[in-house]
């Protein structure tokens, strides 16, 4: 017990008198390792330090959207999404020429949207599109901006005839989408970044649900055989497993 509490007390003073560079140099590296909870416990006191800094503000949504996928309830889930989403917002609020900031809107509403519910998540929908858009504009060659926007095609594309006609009640229509368009976002991510699995897998899955089964297999086969890189590969693998299986 001893122990315990001296390690305690020695880490909290390098804490206490760590300067804004080596809190955020600690937490990359537990960001780098996936460990949300280990990296928070740096960035949170470095945001006391400079709460006005957006990358950083950026980095901490990040670790709210990673540490969802470790929660068990939903409550939980959700109120570590809104906690991301809010610090996310206010990067955008500092930083609203720059495209992580937006990007990280997006990426925080696509993890609440399964969570939410129709209206809710209708106008979610909406907000990801426009902001993985305007992400895209900012900087062009953010593979994971035109990836959302894939995405985003994929999902709208699929839509039942319920969901869409309450998005007529509440907007007036949903905006378009098409797994062409979905396509053709898969493919720009992937000349951008050909490393990141997802861009392969995701693009087969939507050549999958055009009945385009070989150009399917071919995408997802080649996804699955790259390394696991980010932090949400080992689920993106399983989604590609289950609709190789679809195929058969």
């Amino acid at each position: 017990m001893r122990t315990f509490l001296t390690i305690g007390f020695v880490l909290l003073t390098g804490l206490a008198f760590a300067g804004f560079p080596e809190l955020v140099k600690q937490g990359d590296e537990y960001d780098g390792q996936f460990k949300p909870e280990a990296a928070l416990q740096y960035y949170l006191p470095a945001e006391k330090l400079n709460p006005n800094d957006a990358a950083l503000l950026v980095k901490i949504a990040r670790q709210y959207v990673y540490r969802m996928a470790d929660l068990s309830s939903k409550d939980e889930q959700l109120k570590s999404g809104r906690t991301a989403l809010a610090y996310a917002e206010r990067a955008v609020k500092l930083a609203p020429k720059e495209s992580d900031p937006h990007l990280a809107v997006a990426i925080c509403l696509g993890k609440l949207s399964p969570l939410l519910g129709n209206k809710e998540g209708i106008e979610a929908s909406y907000k990801i599109k426009t902001e993985a858009e305007t992400a895209a504009k900012l900087n062009p060659k953010d593979d994971f901006a035109w990836h959302l926007l894939g995405r985003w095609n994929q999902e709208l594309a699929q839509i039942g005839g319920m969901t869409r006609a309450l998005a007529k009640i509440v907007y007036g229509a949903l905006p378009n989408a098409s797994y062409n368009e979905s396509v053709k976002c898969f493919q720009k991510a992937i000349a951008l970044n050909p490393g990141r699995l997802i861009h392969c897998v995701e693009l087969g899955r939507t050549f999958a649900l055009m009945g385009r089964k070989e150009e399917a297999r071919k995408y997802i086969e080649k996804g699955l055989a790259m390394k696991n890189r980010d932090r949400d590969d080992p689920e993106t693998k399983e989604r590609g497993r289950k609709t190789l299986e679809s195929l058969d």
